[in-house]
């Protein structure tokens, strides 16, 4: 049945990216949502395509029209969130919304969607494993991976509070078990 909402939630490192990258092709009537945000496009980033890009001034706009399903206030001026109109394009397609949000954000989608969306949990195996994984991916500076690992074990706190909880402790394992729990979501 599509029209129905899949959200992924975890730490920085466990693996959440890769794993929607995955199912997004495997024949799951999947559409990816794209995030809206008020920072500037970095590199090669498309407005529609990597996030929709926003001044700070219409974020807020947006906010005061409630026109976002969630959304966070990362740092002074700079917000993150979800359209409403995205979940409405997306499903308007007979397609189901697959989102890789923040705990905060997956959670906030769940409430308001209750039975008709699936969050799922990512989690490393432990807190030790997710840094030297953030280590090997040499992306971030020393400091910047310690305030990743600081930032996971308090969203780890937030686990049990999704419907189910995958521990990625083997990427091919993980993959074959998320596709499973959609599966099931999606058609019984």
């Amino acid at each position: 049945m599509a029209g129905k909402l899949i959200i992924f939630s975890a730490p920085s490192g466990a693996g959440k990216s890769t794993l929607v990258q995955h199912l997004l092709g495997r024949g799951l009537e999947l559409e990816f949502s794209v995030s809206a945000t008020s920072r500037a496009p970095r590199g090669t980033e498309q407005h529609g395509v990597d996030y929709y890009f926003l001044t700070p001034e219409e974020f807020r706009q947006k906010i005061d029209n409630q026109q976002f399903v969630e959304y966070e206030e990362v740092y002074p001026d700079c917000y993150y969130g979800t359209l409403r109109t995205e979940v409405e394009r997306i499903t308007a397609k007979n397609k189901n919304v697959v989102f890789d949000v923040d705990v905060v954000g997956g959670l906030n989608i769940k409430k308001q969607f209750d039975d008709r969306a699936l969050s799922i949990f990512i989690a490393p195996p432990s807190i030790d494993v997710l840094q030297k994984r953030l280590h090997e991916r040499a992306t971030d500076s020393p400091e910047m991976i310690e305030k990743r690992v600081a930032k996971a074990a308090y969203e780890m706190t937030f686990a049990p509070q999704f419907d189910v909880t995958v521990i990625n402790d083997n990427l091919e394992t993980a993959k074959t078990v998320t596709e499973r729990l959609i599966r099931e979501f999606l058609f019984g």
